[in-house]
């Protein structure tokens, strides 16, 4: 199970950047040990968590120098530089904004979106319009006009978006919304993007009808595409989303299974949603299985690239970069890939992963555990791994502006900071 998810072996003090090491469970003194060390970790609090802060956005501008200066060989037809197109794009046009790019065939995007809403109820049809407002980052949609773009450059040179593939990136942003809506709910979340969470405002069982809605317009939207192969590509997203929730609610005592645990979980709440919309833009726009699975696989690795950078924003931003509380995955009992690697240093930290940091101060110490420790900085180098392996797949498509700014993306997932 590990190796399907992890890309390199796990085991205590092995890790993508060798880490510091704290005495081993049997280490003489132990418990005499833990004591001053629980002291001293609450006295730096304050001091670590503004170094961890500013560490990262060192991290960041070194990540972002790093993977630019990469080179990667293309398997497929092109022999390129795969991230070197950030202030010159590999087919040799000037920078551009990938969402600027993206935008030009997502013009009425929500509107589109609403009108699939459109139901007589009118509070059934404010609750499900409400995050259609636009102030959303839009990601998925645009990574998957982007693909289509690109694939259909690559089969045809055809430079244009069909409105099967537009329809997917519209279906792909409602499947989004409605698991937030879900997510939400299972979390008693009260705030998204800035403001009241649809169960806030409504209550659980009318915010649960709406996040229903959302998933029954977005399969009516997919069953009018009329192809049988790209309807059961996008029904596996809901299939994962569950089993993705599931995975959430149970946790692992061996530290190989967490991880791998905590990976295939990434990859079904978010990473599946991504790969099979942009496998799905493939398949209608290119019948080349071998370009269907550089779209499956650069939407995988960016999406678990995607998770893994908001599981460390969840360390570094403040709740209003954020629009939504910080630390919320600890309050959760989730553990998240700097709390795994932070565990690694601080093998204390086992029991309270155990118990789902329920017991009282087990947030507030795992937050300094891992603010003193090396979690961010190793869950963002595994993140950069994830997005150099998009960027190797993405490549092996004939030049164009669109593939391009698929790249581009790939450093803007690694450098975002909400």
């Amino acid at each position: 199970m590990a190796s399907c998810w992890w890309p390199w072996r796990w085991r205590r003090g092995c890790s993508w950047r060798p880490a510091a090491r704290s005495p081993g469970p049997n280490s003489a003194g132990r418990a005499a040990l833990y004591a001053p060390r629980a002291a001293a970790v609450a006295a730096a609090a304050t001091v670590a968590v503004a170094r961890a802060q500013m560490s990262y956005c060192n991290l960041m501008k070194s990540l972002t120098s790093a993977f630019r200066n990469m080179y990667g060989v293309s398997r497929f037809h092109h022999t390129t530089p795969v991230a070197c197109c950030f202030s010159e794009t590999l087919s040799g046009e000037k920078y551009t904004d990938p969402f600027k790019i993206g935008w030009r065939d997502l013009k009425g995007l929500y509107e589109d979106i609403r009108k699939e809403l459109f139901i007589s109820t009118a509070e059934l049809r404010e609750m499900s319009e409400y995050h259609f407002d636009g102030k959303g980052k839009a990601f998925r949609p645009i990574i998957v006009v982007l693909m289509a773009r690109a694939c259909n450059i690559h089969h045809s040179n055809a430079r244009n978006v069909q409105a099967s593939q537009r329809a997917i990136a519209l279906i792909a942003e409602m499947i989004h919304t409605a698991s937030l809506v879900h997510d939400d709910i299972i979390d008693d979340a009260s705030s998204r993007r800035g403001k009241h969470t649809v169960n806030k405002i409504w209550g659980e069982k009318k915010a649960v009808l709406a996040g229903d809605l959302i998933l029954s317009a977005a399969s009516i939207a997919l069953a009018r595409i009329g192809n049988t192969t790209v309807i059961s590509i996008l029904t596996q997203v809901i299939e994962d989303l569950v089993r993705g929730e599931f995975l959430q609610l149970g946790s692992k005592e061996n530290e190989n299974e967490r991880f791998a645990h905590y990976l295939e979980k990434t990859f079904k709440k978010t990473a599946s949603l991504i790969a099979n919309s942009c496998k799905a833009v493939s398949v209608l726009g290119c019948p080349d299985p071998a370009v269907h699975e550089i779209a499956y696989q650069y939407g995988k690795n960016v999406g678990i690239a995607f998770q893994l950078i908001d599981d460390v924003l969840d360390f570094t931003s403040c709740s209003e970069q954020m629009g939504k509380p910080t630390s919320a995955d600890l309050k959760l009992g989730l553990a998240t890939g700097p709390v795994l690697f932070a565990c690694q240093q601080f093998p204390e930290m086992n029991a309270m992963i155990m118990r789902r940091f329920g017991s009282p101060g087990d947030v507030d110490r795992a937050l300094q555990y891992v603010l003193q420790s090396d979690g961010v900085q190793q869950t963002t180098y595994l993140a950069q791994r994830y997005c150099h392996k998009a960027v190797s797949e993405i490549s092996k498509l004939r030049p164009s502006p669109e593939r391009d700014a698929l790249i581009q993306l790939s450093e803007m997932v690694l450098t975002r900071d909400k």
